[in-house]
């Protein structure tokens, strides 16, 4: 009897070959990725993820966004192409025993939703959607790519998460900061973790959204403008007070903070008994922030601690000449000292920071000179230039 084994090897020979140019000759499959977010609400992170989602989705990747809040708080519009799976369970914990049962109950969804759809890379936006994330993927075939958007040593996150994240960043296969600043951050006090830098991009033009508040007319005067929540971290307090040391040496300009927030009430009364009421105004939140960057004459940034700031990186695209304390992280990135802005030290001084305006305010060709540069920006922190950092982020 012949042996049969010449006659197998040639044909699992065959086999492999015809396998060999079906893989070859076939596309390889889109890669699959994974954004997990709380909500879409307005914020900076929130703006990262839908601008990620949206440039991955038109070069043809699978994206889905998992949040754990309903569409009835986003701020943002996703492109059709991009799912959105809501996995419910967004409400805040009354206490430790709840938040440990909330918690797992949020791991074993998505990790449910990590296998229903097989991601190549999962990205968590913030720390403890990036801690839920590594939890949730250990085990499973995917990347899991962990973000800090803003500095841990002023995030208010109890310290249940504070020792998660030290536990799950190391098990990241990359961490990936706004700053430098807080990935030295990182490398010191959550060791193992492999950390990379990636800046937000400007987003320019600024297209306007609800509510559009018209800026009102100015009859000649001059406006120094300010964005943001209106929060302890933004120093409006600060600011308000630094205007108050100038406002008598400089009575053509006004201050006007864009914004809303829970400190609106101490800071109007902050405002009344300095006798401001008639130089200082507090608008709320609006849409068309650029239109209001463009009727202004000097942006200020009062932040006691940053991320990365985006509205200092939109009021300099708008070519505003810029004053920001030079805090931990975040404004000494963007703004090139005696180039295209100026940095207050030391940060939080409130008397610094009243001498710095008082310098701009009285020197408009010192504001010509800055603006001029200032929109460097644009270029700097192009979003060309940033989503390719993401891309080898992806590559690797």
């Amino acid at each position: 009897m012949r042996c049969p084994l010449p006659a197998i090897c040639a044909w699992l020979g065959a086999r492999l070959l015809s396998l060999k140019r079906k893989n070859v000759s076939s596309p390889s499959r889109p890669l699959r990725i994974l954004i997990v977010i709380r909500s879409l609400g307005g914020g900076g992170a929130e703006r990262v993820a839908v601008d990620l989602a949206e440039y991955w989705a038109a070069k043809g990747r699978q994206v889905t966004i998992s949040t754990r809040a309903d569409a009835s708080e986003d701020a943002y519009d996703l492109p059709p192409s991009v799912d959105r799976v809501v996995l419910g369970l967004a409400q805040e914990s009354r206490g430790l025993f709840e938040g440990l049962c909330l918690n797992l109950r949020r791991v074993w969804r998505l990790r449910r939703l990590i296998r229903r759809t097989r991601p190549d890379v999962v990205l968590g936006m913030m720390t403890t959607s990036s801690v839920l994330a590594v939890v949730a993927a250990r085990g499973l075939r995917c990347r899991v790519i962990a973000t800090e958007h803003t500095h841990p040593p002023v995030q208010s996150i109890s310290g249940l998460w504070r020792y998660l994240r030290k536990k799950a960043y190391p098990q990241a296969s990359k961490v990936i900061t706004l700053t430098s600043g807080t990935a030295a951050w990182v490398e010191q006090n959550l060791p193992g973790s492999k950390v990379a830098v990636i800046p937000n991009s400007v987003r320019w033009p600024l297209m306007p959204a609800d509510p559009v508040v018209e800026p009102p007319e100015r009859h000649g005067r001059l406006r120094l403008l300010a964005v943001g929540r209106l929060h302890t971290l933004k120093g409006f307090d600060l600011l308000i007070e630094a205007f108050a040391r100038v406002a008598a040496q400089r009575p053509e300009w006004d201050l006007v903070i864009l914004g809303e927030g829970a400190l609106r009430d101490p800071l109007q009364k902050q405002i009344e008994e300095l006798g401001l009421t008639e130089r200082v105004s507090m608008p709320g939140r609006v849409g068309n922030v650029g239109q209001w960057y463009e009727q202004s004459d000097m942006y200020v940034l009062s932040s006691r601690a940053e991320g990365l700031s985006n509205t200092l990186l939109e009021a300099m695209a708008s070519g505003l000449p810029c004053v920001a304390f030079d805090c931990d992280t975040g404004p000494r990135e963007i703004i090139r000292p005696d180039i295209d802005g100026v940095l207050v030290r030391p940060s939080g001084d409130v008397s610094a920071l009243a001498e710095a305006l008082a310098d701009l305010m009285m020197h408009s060709h010192k504001r010509q000179m800055y603006a001029r540069r200032a929109v460097d920006v644009k270029e700097r922190f192009s979003p060309a230039r940033v989503m390719r950092l993401w891309d080898e982020q992806l590559r690797d």
